[in-house]
C-alpha cells in the first residue's frame, strides 16, 4: 500500500469514527431533549397466563386495580386491545378533587405475550408476559415523562402493577 492510499484509509476511519460518535451524541441528545429515559418495573404473578392476560386487559378487571394508591379509583375504563386499537381509563382521586384520563393506542399485541402502546402524550410502553413455571413474569418499559421525579413514576406505576398482582392472585 502506498503512501497516499494509506493515509487515505486512515482519514476515512478517523471519518468513520468521527460519524459514529456524531451518531451516538445525536441519540443522546435527543434523549435528554426528549428526557424519553426508560424505566422498567416488574412483578411476578401466581396465576395461569390466560388469566393474567384477561385481568390486565378486560375492563372489569382494569378498574379494579389500575390505582396507585387507596384514595384514588378506576370509574371508568374502555379498551379496544387490537393493533390500532385504544385504551382509555379514567384515574381519579376518590374524593372528586382530581381527575384525568390515561388514553393510548396500540401498536403491538401478541396475546398472552406483549403488549406495546403509545400513550396519548407520545411516550412509549411495553410489556412482556414471560411464563415461568407456575407463575408469570410481567416487565413493564416506559419513557419517563418530564414533571415528575424518576423514582415518582417508578414508585407509582410499581404500586399499580401491585395492586394488579394482588387482585389476580386473590382470584376476584
Amino acid at each position: 500500500m502506498g503512501r497516499t492510499e494509506e493515509k487515505r484509509s486512515s482519514l476515512i476511519q478517523k471519518t468513520n469514527k468521527i460519524a459514529s460518535i456524531d451518531a451516538e451524541g445525536r441519540e443522546g441528545l435527543k434523549k435528554k431533549l426528549t428526557n424519553m429515559e426508560n424505566i422498567t418495573i416488574k412483578t411476578s404473578i401466581n396465576a395461569p397466563i390466560e388469566k393474567v392476560w384477561k385481568y390486565f386487559t378486560e375492563p372489569e378487571f382494569i378498574k379494579q386495580w389500575n390505582n396507585a394508591s387507596p384514595d384514588w379509583h378506576t370509574p371508568a375504563a374502555s379498551n379496544d386491545l387490537t393493533v390500532g386499537g385504544k385504551f382509555s381509563y379514567t384515574m381519579a382521586a376518590k374524593d372528586g378533587s382530581f381527575s384525568f384520563d390515561f388514553e393510548g393506542t396500540y401498536n403491538d399485541i401478541q396475546e398472552n405475550k406483549l403488549i406495546s402502546y403509545t400513550i396519548a402524550d407520545g411516550r412509549k410502553v411495553e410489556v412482556v408476559f414471560e411464563v415461568d413455571g407456575e407463575n408469570v413474569e410481567v416487565t413493564e418499559t416506559f419513557e419517563a415523562e418530564s414533571q415528575n421525579p424518576i423514582e415518582m413514576q417508578r414508585g407509582g406505576w410499581q404500586a399499580i402493577l401491585d395492586n394488579f398482582k394482588k387482585l389476580v392472585e386473590s382470584g376476584n
